[in-house]
């Protein structure tokens, strides 16, 4: 079998799809990629992938919501190479670069909230320094988008032609707009400068190296229930999310990467769940004897949030594959390893 192909199956790209930067004429991947946030939650997972089948990483990162100790596994690899600095200041890398993944950006919630102008320049300066190494390189460019573009959704599940329900003005406009406006910035260089580009929209993702209640569900409830500590449900719990777990996020974006597509594309698990519903399945799952304790829910929290994944069915070949069970099975061993230690 083809190795370069072999490998791209183990990491959950379909065979069906043919990478345009997966084979080199040793059979291995001979790319130069810089992961912007790369040191956060999905880009270290996503650079481990990127050296697993062969190509080399350039990871930026700031460091002010991601950690060294995501990557700590990978210094010192050969092919990675770990470079501090705000790319709101800038960008420039020396050398071949044949893709831009621009993941910098505080994600959850009480991260952007903290860091409001950071965010809305990470959104806009950063988007424009990381495009336009892309322009100076001929290089294919990534931005990571997010679900949060649709806002409160009217329109569900949400396809990609959903323009979404954003309050322009409200607490949570710093993260929304500023990913609203690099998904423009993105298009405006595709369509005026030809640069080859690619929107993902990413829906709620989990899995190992989830910062303990950083303010996403998944990471609070299993930081609570293995703690012992009560279980914090915003709201009635009735509303409902997706969860796509770390490995199927990833095989996502290495598909749109090595596609030729320019979405935006959902990426996401179309599975939907209550709030309460996973609350639930974590105290069973970790066998707590935590309660269950409500708060009123946050502004403009929306109450359904679930993606229409039909355009990565048939434009990447690329549907997830790991269930809610078994995702949460392997988060949880991973909260557990790391209280021990």
């Amino acid at each position: 079998m083809d190795q370069g192909l072999s490998t791209a199956t183990t990491l959950g790209v379909p065979s069906i799809h043919r990478a345009r930067f997966l084979l080199g004429k040793d059979r291995v991947c001979m790319t130069r990629v810089v992961v912007t946030g790369g040191a956060g939650f999905i880009g270290s997972h996503l650079c481990e992938a990127l050296i697993l089948r062969g190509s080399e990483v350039v990871c930026i990162d700031d460091l002010s919501t991601g950690s060294e100790e995501n990557i700590a596994s990978l210094l010192g690899t050969r092919g990675f190479s770990f470079i501090r600095a705000d790319v709101s200041r800038g960008l420039d890398v020396e050398g071949k670069i044949d893709a831009v993944l621009h993941l910098a950006s505080p994600a959850s919630p009480p991260a952007y909230l903290r860091r409001p102008l950071e965010t809305l320049a990470v959104g806009s300066r950063g988007t424009e320094a990381a495009i336009s190494l892309a322009a100076r390189h001929g290089a294919r460019f990534i931005m990571a988008s997010t679900s949060e573009v649709y806002g409160d959704p009217a329109v569900h599940p949400q396809p990609e032609s959903y323009w979404g329900n954003v309050n322009p003005i409200g607490v949570r406009s710093v993260y929304d707009e500023a990913k609203r406006f690099s998904e423009a910035l993105t298009m405006a260089y595709g369509r005026e400068r030809k640069v080859d580009v690619g929107i993902v929209r990413i829906f709620n993702t989990y899995g190992p190296r989830l910062r303990a209640g950083d303010g996403r569900v998944v990471s609070n409830f299993v930081s609570q229930a293995l703690s012992g500590e009560p279980l914090t449900v915003y709201g009635d719990g009735s509303q409902t999310r997706s969860f796509c777990y770390i490995d199927d996020l990833v095989s996502g974006l290495l598909a749109m990467v090595d596609s030729d597509v320019s979405g935006p594309i959902n990426l996401g698990n179309p599975a939907e769940y209550s709030v309460s519903a996973l609350a639930d399945m974590v105290i069973e799952l970790t066998g707590s004897k935590s309660k269950v304790i409500t708060q009123p829910l946050p502004a403009d929290d929306p109450v359904r949030r679930c993606p229409d994944i039909s355009t990565a069915k048939r434009l990447l070949g690329w549907e997830p594959v790991t269930d809610l069970v078994a995702g949460l099975e392997r988060t949880i061993d991973w909260f557990r390893s790391e209280m021990k230690s």
